[in-house]
């Protein structure tokens, strides 16, 4: 599994970007990396990708313990952010976190593509920049 991070200081939009098999260790493993990159890149909006997932292994357990937590960005009910899943269990996962989180993260929204979810945050044409640490974003 790989994370790949991008960022697009125009729009400060964060793209995270899923590759691989995702399973339910790496999901809680790659949370604390996600709000390390956010908080570095002070990024408006996010956008994560899963349309490079080649097997997803989540359990509804995780995707509710999930929802539970605090979310993994800062301020997270003032900043929109897009799941983009493109398979039905991809985004039936994802809009089950988005009903269980709700409260918490109320501009949470699913899309089956890029295009839907750059279409939702109201942006065209984003020009991203791979990220290589936290460290690097200023």
């Amino acid at each position: 599994m790989a994370l790949r991070i991008e960022f697009d200081p125009v729009n400060k939009i964060l793209l995270i970007r899923f590759e691989g098999q995702l399973t339910d260790e790496l999901v809680a493993e790659y949370s604390e990396a996600i709000r390390k990159y956010w908080t570095a890149a002070d990024a408006s909006a996010g956008v994560v990708d899963f349309s490079s997932v080649s097997e997803l292994s989540l359990s509804a357990e995780c995707i509710r313990q999930l929802a539970k937590r605090e979310p993994c960005i800062p301020d997270a009910p003032s900043r929109p952010r897009v799941i983009v899943a493109p398979t039905t269990l991809g985004f039936g996962l994802a809009r089950m976190f988005q009903i269980l989180g709700e409260d918490a993260r109320p501009l949470l929204s699913v899309a089956h593509t890029l295009d839907e979810a750059f279409a939702a945050l109201g942006v065209q044409s984003p020009q991203f920049e791979p990220l290589k640490g936290p460290s690097e974003v200023s």
